[in-house]
């Protein structure tokens, strides 16, 4: 069941009230499990230069085939209508 809360009673942070991040955190690697400690949750140090190494590839373009509407699509009368 959801509850309508009045907005008044949320209260609302704003950027001027938050703090600043600034001492490190120690928290288990999500990926090895071992213990670190860093100023934001994530994989350590290790496994993100571990990541960059075998998962980071160039960016490149791919070809996408141009769009056509399916035949079932009828045209809007008005914007199809002979102009005499």
């Amino acid at each position: 069941m959801v509850q309508n809360v009045p907005t008044s009673a949320v209260p609302r942070v704003t950027v001027q009230s938050m703090e600043l991040v600034t001492e490190a955190e120690s928290f288990v690697c999500p990926r090895c499990h071992k213990t670190v400690a860093a100023r934001f949750y994530g994989p350590c140090d290790e496994c993100r230069t571990d990541l960059r190494a075998n998962i980071r590839s160039e960016a490149r373009d791919i070809e996408v085939a141009e769009y056509v509407p399916k035949m079932n699509v009828t045209p809007n009368a008005v914007a199809s209508k002979d102009n005499d």
